[in-house]
């Protein structure tokens, strides 16, 4: 199994939210392992305005996840 999230620290607050969208697209493609599928659904949610903004409520939480880890970036 390929180690793809070695850590949740991050230099940046901008990196921590690169970070959050990659978890994102990771649970999406762990959840739906066909890269098939995953390609015929994706006409259905890329104009749907629900979608879209239920997708931003789930990287807002992976945010909120990295900046705890990271301590909210403590200078």
């Amino acid at each position: 199994m390929e180690n793809w999230l070695p850590s949740l620290i991050t230099e940046t607050p901008t990196e921590g939210y690169d970070l959050a969208i990659k978890l994102a697209r990771m649970t999406i493609k762990k959840t739906q392992g066909d890269a098939d599928v995953r390609g015929r659904l994706r006409p259905d949610y890329a104009e749907n305005a629900d979608s879209l903004i239920a997708v931003s409520a789930v990287v807002a939480t992976h945010f909120a996840t990295v900046a705890a880890a990271n301590g909210y970036w403590k200078g």
